[in-house]
C-alpha cells in the first residue's frame, strides 16, 4: 500500500502522463501543461531557498525574468541560437542570485523580505524603462524554435524540452536536499548561530541557496521564451511573486513534493480565474493570507497524514502532534529533520 500511493508512484503518474500528453492534447492544454511544468520549477526554486534554507526572499519573480530577458536579449542581440541562450539567461540570474547572498548576511526575516522586494520593483523599473536594451513596455518578439532535423513542430519540441528539464531539476533537488547540502540548509534556517557552532559556513550555503534559487527561476524564464515567443515587463510583475509563494506556502513549505502539489493546484485555478483578470490578485491573496493564518504547513501536511509513503527527510514537522506525543511520554520528541542533521 505504501508502494501503490506513495509520492514516487504519484511523480510517475504525473511525468508519464505528461510525456504522453502531446498525442490526443489540443494546443491549449499542452500551453497549460507547459505552464504548469515552468512554474514547477519555479516553486522549487522558491521552497530550496525559503522553505529549507529559511531565507525570506521576495526576487524570484525578478530572477524569473532576468532568465527570460537574458535568454532572450542574447538571441536578439547577439544572434545566439536558443539552446546557447537558454543556459546563458539561466546563468546570469544564478550570478545575480548569488550577489544577493552577501546582503542576507546582514539582514533577515521582513528586513531581508523588503530588501529582495526593492530590488525586485528595480528590477522591473529597467525592464519598463531601459529601451535601449530591453526593448521598454512594448517587449520583443522571438521566432518559434526549430528542431530540426527531428520530425517535431515547435510546440512538441518546446513541450518536451520543458518535461525534460523540470524533471530533471526536480530530481537534482530531491536529491540534494537529502545531503549534506540539505542538512545545511535546514540547520542554517533552525538557527544560525547554532548553524556556525556546527562548522557551517554561512557565507558558503547563504550564496549556495540563493545561486540555485536562482538558477531554477532563470531556467523557468528561459524555457518561457519559446512558449510565448514573446518578452515583456509585465510578465514578471508583483503579481508573479505572490504567484510563486502562494505556490510553495499551498503546497507545504520544506518540501519537494509540497513544490509540485502547489505549482499543479495553482496553476489551474489560475486558468480558471482567467477570465475575471481584476481579481486573480484579490483571490491569490486571501488564499495565502488563508493558508499562512490556518495552515502554514500546506496541502502536503494532509496527505502525509493520511496516505502513505509520503514522508520526507527534511520537512516541517508537526508540532501538534509532537506536542502530545511528549505530553504523554514527558520524554522530548526529535523532529524528522533533527533526526536527519544528527
Amino acid at each position: 500500500m505504501k508502494h501503490l500511493f506513495g509520492s514516487r508512484n504519484f511523480l510517475i503518474v504525473l511525468f508519464g502522463t505528461l510525456a504522453v500528453l502531446p498525442i490526443f492534447a489540443n494546443q491549449y492544454t499542452l500551453f497549460v501543461s507547459n505552464l504548469v511544468m515552468m512554474y514547477i520549477i519555479l516553486a522549487l526554486g522558491l521552497n530550496l531557498l525559503i522553505g529549507y534554507a529559511g531565507q525570506l526572499a521576495f526576487a524570484n519573480a525578478a530572477m524569473f525574468g532576468i532568465g527570460a530577458y537574458g535568454c532572450g536579449l542574447l538571441q536578439v542581440k547577439l544572434g545566439m541560437p536558443f539552446f546557447v541562450a537558454a543556459p546563458g539567461g539561466a546563468v546570469i540570474a544564478m550570478a545575480v542570485g548569488t550577489l544577493m547572498a552577501f546582503p542576507a548576511l546582514r539582514l533577515s526575516g521582513i528586513y531581508l523580505a523588503l530588501a529582495t522586494l526593492a530590488f525586485a520593483q528595480a528590477t522591473q523599473w529597467a525592464m519598463l524603462h531601459w529601451e535601449a536594451v530591453t526593448f521598454g513596455a512594448g517587449g520583443f518578439a522571438l521566432e518559434p524554435l526549430d528542431f530540426s532535423p527531428l520530425p517535431v513542430s515547435s510546440a512538441i519540441g518546446t513541450f518536451y524540452m520543458t518535461w525534460a528539464v523540470s524533471l530533471g531539476l526536480l530530481l537534482f533537488a530531491s536529491f540534494a536536499m537529502r545531503s549534506r547540502i540539505g542538512r545545511a540548509f535546514v540547520a542554517m534556517r533552525d538557527g544560525e548561530i547554532a548553524a556556525e557552532a556546527l562548522g557551517i559556513d554561512l557565507l558558503k550555503y547563504k550564496a549556495m541557496a540563493f545561486a540555485i534559487s536562482g538558477f531554477y527561476a532563470g531556467a523557468a524564464g528561459a524555457l518561457f521564451v519559446p512558449i510565448l515567443d514573446f518578452v515583456s515587463p509585465e510578465s514578471f510583475d508583483l503579481f508573479q511573486m505572490i504567484l510563486h509563494k502562494s505556490m510553495v506556502v499551498v503546497g507545504g513549505l520544506g518540501s519537494i513534493m509540497g513544490s509540485v502539489i502547489g505549482a499543479t493546484l495553482l496553476v489551474f485555478l489560475l486558468e480558471v480565474l482567467r477570465d475575471f483578470k481584476s481579481t486573480q490578485e484579490i483571490a491569490f491573496g486571501a488564499l495565502l493570507l488563508g493558508f499562512v493564518l490556518f495552515q502554514p504547513k500546506g496541502v502536503v501536511t494532509f496527505i502525509r497524514r493520511w496516505v502513505p509513503g509520503w514522508n520526507e527527510p527534511l520537512h516541517y514537522t508537526d508540532g501538534t502532534k509532537q506536542t502530545k506525543q511528549a505530553a504523554s511520554t514527558d520524554e522530548p520528541v526529535a523532529t524528522e529533520a533533527s533526526e536527519e542533521r544528527t
